[in-house]
């Protein structure tokens, strides 16, 4: 099969404007006769939902949380991107897009990196309009910090919760349309398959997973919007919630999977403490606006700091290695996250390290508590060498800016970090890859469409800080609304399809047969021991660093641990019923073979590329090494039975308005 993303034809700037003025359209009266599934209510779906149904059209809007309010998008911290240049610093949609095809290392499709420019300043006027709080200057205006791999600001935010409030907005648009009667929401619903007729996505099999009750339900169209993958590794900064199976199941019914070992490893986080954690947590990149990283100079400071013999605070300006600051003048701490993150990992892989496991580096404020204080104290008139009186102002000040981030860190770790370094290190938050799409945002099945993190367009193979949410509301608010429209134009007589149809009774019968062999298993083992072993698989010969000999044992093990756990999985309790640990070993189930494909994508990748870093393929600094003549394509991967059987197609990276480059933050 021939991937064809149906890039329209014209200058980049005018692609989607002329897209737009030649599609089909479907009459308002009609589309009250066609009926939208979307699979996921964070802000791509719940987004996508109030629009499609303020639209016109029906939708059935299905989360597998107790309300759309609990998706995962809520804990989205740092900020959200647009090209509003309201710092009159130089940005533009240009600079917005070469930002982030440059960040992405030169992976992503330059059409839809570039629509997502276009409409990312729409994205904030239609925030405002619904009320979200964005932080405002002292004049009343929308404010903007920076965030890694650019040099200007661009990122909207709300203190440390822009996630939450943008959720709330989407959540308030699409629950006037579930009050109208055009949204019907299923809260704790599970997708468990994809049901094809006549080649066209048609329906879902849901479970409800309160009553078990395995439901039929049909559609014109199926859009997914059910997020990333990155619990594959078990411990990430993902809700413990957040899984894979919907994108996994329409892949295993004919959706490509595209760009799997894109995963993005993000540099401040929380570190890991020991293995009774189940998830781990995100510190926001916005803290790097003005929080410094380092670690000791020295070895035997280091050794001193990891024993409990000396404090982060006993060690002079000199004494310290602002290793970002030194490695990349240019952009200092705001590099891209796997550059931040890669240097971290090099720090305590020398030996670096300041926590007991020597696994985390140093996240520091007091040269930004004493440049706010200073001049809060200057402007108020008040003595600004009284170095008490300019700390107190100066830690205000940050608060206002950081406080809730600061709070969640004391309250985890018990240490002030206004007045000791954070402590950080890098844990697996974003995937960029997903389920292929085209400029669409159609997958490989008619009418089962993609959108925000679940599909791999528009971030390479590293997102940029603060784009996830973009992306996200730009797919749902201003892309799908137009192309899903020109798909459907057709269907417009079809009327409502039957659930009795023999592809619903087919799909049904293969999932129930799936839960009724997980509920009769005789295993001795909980789904979470097969799940903490493949995270440890994953992190240690997939993760920050990969080489060719741990992908192939990662490869080897992976399929034996999915062996393994269908024989000895042990879930209690009835299918019938609330069953959390029933709910685990599905979506287990299919991270056990995502983890397969992942490494065997990575291993076939040879060469180094944002979040991919191959061992054998880095410059004589250490950095990423591509290989534009081979690997300048978008690995598409064909569901074949097993992973091991999966079929490479490629879609070839095009690149007319930027000149393929080596990345440099220096």
């Amino acid at each position: 099969m021939a991937l064809d993303s149906k890039i329209p034809n014209g200058p980049i700037s005018d692609k989607w404007t002329n897209y737009k003025d030649h599609i089909n359209l479907v009459n308002p009266a009609n589309k009250r006769n066609l009926d939208i599934i979307i699979v996921g209510t964070g802000l791509a779906g719940g987004s996508a939902a109030a629009t499609l149904a303020e639209l016109g059209y029906n939708v059935k809007a299905f989360c597998f949380q107790d309300s759309p309010r609990r998706a995962h998008s809520i804990a989205a911290q740092g900020g959200i991107n647009a090209a509003k240049n309201y710092k009159g610093d130089g940005d533009s949609v240009y600079r917005l897009f070469y930002d982030t095809v440059k960040g992405g290392d030169y992976r992503a499709r330059e059409a839809n990196v570039h629509r997502l420019a276009e409409v990312s300043a729409n994205i904030i006027d239609q925030c405002v309009a619904q009320g979200v709080p964005l932080a405002r200057e002292y004049g009343g205006l929308l404010d903007n910090r920076s965030f890694g791999g650019t040099l200007v600001s661009r990122t909207f935010y709300a203190q440390g919760q822009t996630g939450q409030q943008l959720l709330l907005g989407a959540y308030s648009a699409m629950n006037r349309q579930i009050g109208r009667g055009k949204v019907k929401m299923y809260n704790r619903h599970e997708m468990l398959d994809i049901v094809i007729v006549d080649g066209k996505a048609r329906g879902i099999i849901a479970r409800n997973l309160i009553t078990g009750e395995i439901e039929r339900h049909s559609a014109h169209a199926v859009v997914v919007g059910s997020g990333g993958y990155g619990n594959v590794f078990f411990l990430s900064t993902n809700a413990m919630g957040s899984n894979a199976t919907a994108a996994w199941k329409i892949h295993k019914k004919g959706a490509f999977f595209a760009n799997p070992c894109y995963t993005q490893i993000h540099p401040t986080c929380i570190p890991v403490s020991g293995d009774h954690q189940s998830k781990l947590t995100l510190m926001s990149e916005s803290l790097r606006n003005d929080g410094r990283i380092w670690v000791p100079a020295k070895l035997e400071d280091a050794k001193a700091i990891r024993e409990g013999k000396k404090k982060a605070t006993d060690l002079s300006e000199a004494e310290r290695d602002y290793f970002l600051e030194r490695r990349y003048p240019a952009f200092g701490n705001l590099v891209p996250r796997d550059v931040a993150s890669r240097a971290a990992k090099e720090r305590c892989d020398a030996g670096f390290g300041v926590n007991k496991t020597g696994e985390a580096v140093y996240l520091d404020f007091a040269a930004a508590i004493q440049r706010y204080g200073t001049e809060d104290a200057y402007v108020k008139g008040l003595d600004d060498k009284d170095t008490a009186l300019v700390t107190k102002l100066g830690a205000a000040i940050v608060k206002s800016k950081y406080g809730n981030l600061f709070q969640m860190y004391y309250k985890i770790v018990d240490e002030d970090p206004y007045t000791t370094p954070m402590m950080i290190y890098p844990a697996v938050h974003y995937t960029m890859g997903g389920t292929w799409v085209d400029y669409n945002l159609m997958t490989t099945i008619p009418g089962c469409f993609s959108i925000g993190e679940s599909n791999f367009s528009d971030h390479g193979a590293n997102r940029l800080g603060a784009s996830a949410l973009m992306q996200g509301l730009a797919d749902g608010y201003f892309v799908l609304p137009y192309t899903i429209g020109d798909y459907l134009a057709p269907d417009i007589k079809m009327g409502e399809i039957s659930t009795e149809l023999p592809e619903f009774l087919e799909a049904e019968k293969a999932v129930k047969d799936q839960i009724d062999r997980f509920i009769n298993n005789k295993g001795t083992h909980s789904v979470d021991y097969f799940h903490k072993k493949l995270g440890k698989i994953m992190w240690d010969k997939v993760g920050m660093a990969r080489n060719a000999k741990g992908l192939a044992e990662a490869i080897e093990e992976i399929a034996a641990l999915r062996e393994e756990f269908y024989k000895d999985v042990k879930v209690p309790g009835s299918a019938n019923e609330f069953n959390q640990e029933l709910e685990k070993a599905t979506r287990v189930a299919d991270f056990l073979e995502l983890g397969e494909l992942f490494a065997k994508d990575a291993l076939h990748r040879n060469e180094s590329c944002g979040g991919h870093f191959r061992e054998e393929y880095q410059t004589e600094e250490g950095e990423a090494l591509r290989d534009d003549e081979n690997f300048a394509y978008v690995a598409a991967w064909e569901y074949k039975g097993k992973p091991s059987d999966a079929v490479l197609h490629k879609e070839p990276l095009v690149y007319e308005n930027i000149k393929l480059v080596q990345r440099s933050y220096k």
